[in-house]
């Protein structure tokens, strides 16, 4: 979801907050969507508020928030709001190390594990505007479709942001975001495009799916079982008490050896009694036990 906020100052009204305003809006971000945002964050809010508001014509918080309430019309005004309370930074292959476990470690043991039939189904939780689920189809059909026969795979990738999500299923990218995709990559992988942009392959524009859910709804919607899931940068947002409930949550949706890859860093002290630590120091990563 890569959920932070911006922070970006206005001169116009509404111009103070206070903290017991501050709160009830801490609140209503925390039960809709899990954000925490702890008082010294209280500014980056503030812009994102201040700039929907100045939009929506509202000069005051109170009415704001009682829009947002408002059956239909605050739903679609909440959606709006969210995604100007999201800053989508995110690149492809972000973190290496972590692509390089899944490549060189748990993918070939994955293949030696499974019928030559079954299929690989991923999760990408948190895509932004897609650079990491384009970045996951981009390993997996290097090493899957050279298999005799070739592996199938899918990838399910998920934003809370509507807009974010729009940029991802077009699948159109700057030249200046593809710095960082290996050399392998570019032939098989991107087409180059007008203005001076690339696109993701059709084929692997086939292999993936973009649905808006939440993580803190991601065990409700219709997922089948996974083989991986990739969520870095995202529970950093949630209070420390749910990101456990959160990781259980993903684990339950585990099949037998399946990974999960997190962000380095992203929590301490959690365990899963179905679950093990694997890869390095540089990672992050559960593997399912069998």
């Amino acid at each position: 979801m890569s959920m932070a906020f911006s922070p970006m100052n206005f001169s116009l009204e509404p111009t103070r907050m206070e903290d017991a305003e501050f709160d009830r809006w801490v609140r209503l971000l925390e039960s809709r969507t899990g954000v925490t945002v702890p008082l010294e964050r209280k500014p980056f809010l503030l812009s994102g508020l201040r700039r929907r508001m100045r939009e929506a014509g509202h000069t005051v918080f109170a009415s704001y928030y009682e829009e947002l309430l408002d059956g239909v019309r605050g739903r679609v005004e909440w959606a709006a709001l969210v995604d100007h309370l999201t800053v989508h930074e995110t690149h492809f292959f972000r973190h290496q190390p972590s692509f390089q476990l899944i490549r060189d470690e748990w993918l070939p043991e994955w293949i030696d594990g499974t019928d030559e039939d079954q299929s690989l189904h991923a999760l990408s939780v948190g895509c932004s505007t897609g650079e990491e689920a384009f970045s996951i189809a981009m390993l997996l059909d290097s090493v899957l479709t050279t298999q005799n026969p070739p592996r199938r795979f899918g990838i399910t990738a998920t934003d809370v942001s509507q807009p974010a999500l729009g940029v991802a299923k077009n699948a159109h990218y700057p030249v200046a975001r593809m710095h960082e995709v290996p050399v392998e990559y570019w032939e098989s992988c991107l087409r180059r495009s007008e203005n001076d942009t690339f696109t993701i392959q059709d084929r692997l524009r086939k292999r993936v799916g973009f649905a808006r859910v939440n993580l803190l709804h991601a065990t409700r919607a219709p997922f089948r079982q996974l083989d991986l899931i990739f969520c870095q940068n995202v529970l950093i947002y949630f209070a420390r008490e749910r990101r456990g409930e959160l990781l259980d949550g993903l684990a339950r949706l585990l099949r037998p050896s399946g990974l999960l890859v997190l962000g380095a860093g992203e929590i301490t002290g959690w365990s899963h009694p179905q679950l093990t630590r694997t890869g390095g120091r540089q990672t992050l990563a559960f593997r399912r036990n069998p």
